[in-house]
């Protein structure tokens, strides 16, 4: 997230933006906010029958007395009641608002997330995301599911108790406008050093998530290098900073706590001498005095609720704005208004890239394609070939339209990419990766992400066109058996033949191979490269492979460097033109 955003000044109407997240459930806080109404009117009735059974059922004559204190006390018993009932309901009904309110969010940041082009995440640390769909979607629920509730609660009481004091005791509101003065302001200016620490505090988090994530997804490198100890120093010292941020924002919460409790107390203590004076004095009866006293109480210990809720709204605050920029965040590649969905051909795809000059984001003075154009005809089989950076991969982003170029068109079957609806388009596109993913689940269910909708016999014919069958069922449990995190359990030529028997799955009319086989052995490969031409067979194919005796079989090889195609033609008709292909070739034959 942008730094200048962290150096904005917070508030608790950032909070406004999850009033969409609580529109659909506005029946449930009106009724919540009824018994909020409720809880705090009986609260306030509280003193009025203490009062009562003070100044008229003690000063009854003894034979009545034991009668009428009976009735008071089962009057006060009466409101307690009313009060126990009112709270647990209000108390029910905002914690299942705080519960759904946080799934919602939790689900609606998630699913933005995964709309995001590649570009989002070059500049976005996936740990950081993961620290925004927990810790500040936890802060957020103890707000909707607690703080706010309970603040507005007391700023109720808060207010009835004030307006009950104006009613009956004007001469105490003097000592309660003293309160505001002397309690809440300074609150205040306490509040905005708390608010501060407290999106702080969340950033030095989010900090020591991303490198958790980053760290704890390259186990077996951190491993290999031995560098577990310097790794957990880093995340310490990540911790560390965090913690001494925290303990900031703590102290200065504190400091407020400290103040807002003491100054209740003096001015309160201050109060109830100055009533006792006046009940000496004959002015005051002890049922007023104590009603007076009850309120001040009321009033002092709600100032003090609010202020502690002031520290937790701006926390929430923060983490609110966060969750906001992450929903408003918009990817530059999207689906069109009116989108074009042409016909599945019969022979594979067409593709076509003309005048095409594309920039990554990250390296926005570094072409990875310039001037580039390729056109490859349905059925054809395409390999691109060439060194690291040549541009390669980024073909097939762009066809699969992670990216957007900069300059040129790239078109599949006639339409440009732009006019496409993005399911639509990577519904006929299958992709086997370098370096294959494995989900946490079961071997049947990750070569069914081809096709969800797919039965188990397609499942295991698609294996055994990867010839994954075999190793599939030596499992300890066959096809249902867990791959663990990241297929952990299997070698990577196994992860690839399952990536491969996912994509044949899928059955798209354009299959784009980016290094299929780099993780086979000898034996395996040639048992994959088969099943591929089987595969390939009727499909329109691009290939990257650095090892060229993969792909001279392919009807046209393109030879890339630096984003610009420098040569093309078959196996035979580049090694004949001695030009890099040639030399490539050569480094790569020679015994």
């Amino acid at each position: 997230m942008p730094d200048a955003a962290a150096a904005k000044p917070r508030s608790p109407r950032s909070l406004s933006g999850l009033l969409p997240f609580l529109r659909p459930y506005r029946g449930r806080l009106a009724l919540a906010g009824l018994f909020l109404l409720l809880a705090a009117g009986a609260m306030l009735v509280f003193p009025v029958a203490l009062r009562t059974m003070i100044d008229r059922g003690l000063n009854n004559d003894p034979g009545t007395r034991i009668v009428a204190l009976r009735e008071h006390f089962l009057l006060l018993f009466a409101v307690a009641v009313g009060l126990g009932v009112f709270s647990a309901a209000r108390f029910f009904l905002v914690s299942w608002i705080g519960e759904r309110v946080t799934a919602d969010l939790r689900n609606a940041v998630y699913a933005h997330v995964l709309q995001q082009s590649p570009a989002f995440f070059e500049s976005t640390q996936t740990g950081e995301v993961l620290s925004r769909l927990t810790t500040d979607t936890t802060l957020v629920q103890t707000v909707v599911g607690s703080s706010f509730s309970l603040g507005l609660r007391n700023l109720v009481m808060g207010v009835g108790a004030l307006a009950m004091l104006v009613v009956t005791h004007p001469r105490v509101m003097a000592l309660v406008l003293l309160v505001v003065l002397l309690v809440v302001l300074p609150a205040m200016l306490f509040g905005r050093r708390v608010r501060r620490l407290s999106r702080a505090s969340q950033d030095r988090v989010a900090d020591s998530s991303a490198i958790a994530a980053e760290v704890l997804n390259a186990i077996p490198v951190v491993q290999s290098h031995a560098a577990e100890q310097r790794e957990a120093l880093r995340f310490a010292a990540a911790t560390e900073n965090a913690f001494q941020t925290g303990i900031r924002r703590t102290r200065a919460r504190a400091a407020l706590v400290a103040f807002v409790i003491i100054a209740n107390a003096g001015l309160m203590l201050w109060g109830l001498y100055q009533g006792t004076q006046a009940v000496l004095r004959g002015e005051l009866t002890a049922g007023q005095l104590g009603q007076a006293a009850f309120y001040v109480a009321i009033f002092a210990g709600a100032v003090a609720v609010l202020g502690e809720v002031y520290g937790e709204l701006l926390r929430a605050a923060g983490a609110t704005e966060r969750l906001m920029e992450l929903l408003a965040s918009r990817s530059p590649v999207v689906s069109p208004p009116q989108p074009v969905a042409p016909p599945v051909p019969a022979g594979g795809s067409a593709v076509r890239l003309d005048s095409v000059r594309f920039h990554y984001p990250s390296r926005p003075q570094t072409a990875a394609l310039a001037d580039f154009a390729l056109a490859v005809a349905p059925g054809e089989t395409v390999a691109l070939v060439g060194p690291s950076g040549a541009g390669k991969t980024t073909v097939f982003q762009l066809l699969l339209r992670f990216y957007d170029p900069q300059q040129g068109s790239v078109a599949i079957d006639g339409t440009p990419v732009q006019d496409w609806q993005l399911q639509a388009l990577r519904a006929r596109i299958a992709l086997v990766p370098q370096e294959p993913v494995i989900f946490s689940a079961s071997a049947l269910e990750n070569i069914r992400y081809g096709r969800p909708q797919a039965s188990n016999e397609e499942v295991h014919a698609a294996a055994q066109a990867a010839f994954a069958d075999g190793f599939l069922r030596a499992l300890p449990e066959g096809y249902a058996t867990f791959l663990g995190e990241r297929g952990v359990r299997l070698s990577g030529g196994q992860r690839q033949r399952i990536a491969i028997a996912r994509a044949i799955l899928k059955d798209p009319p354009l299959l784009l191979l980016d290094e299929a086989t780099s993780a086979l052995d000898a034996e395996s490969e040639r048992m994959v490269q088969a099943a591929l031409a089987s595969a390939m067979r009727g499909r329109t194919t691009l290939v990257i492979a650095h090892r060229l005796a993969t792909v001279q079989q392919a009807d046209r090889i393109v030879v890339l460097d630096h984003g610009h195609i420098v040569e093309s033609g078959t196996h035979e008709q580049l090694l004949e033109a001695q030009g890099m292909y040639a030399r490539l070739a050569a480094l790569q034959f020679m015994t």
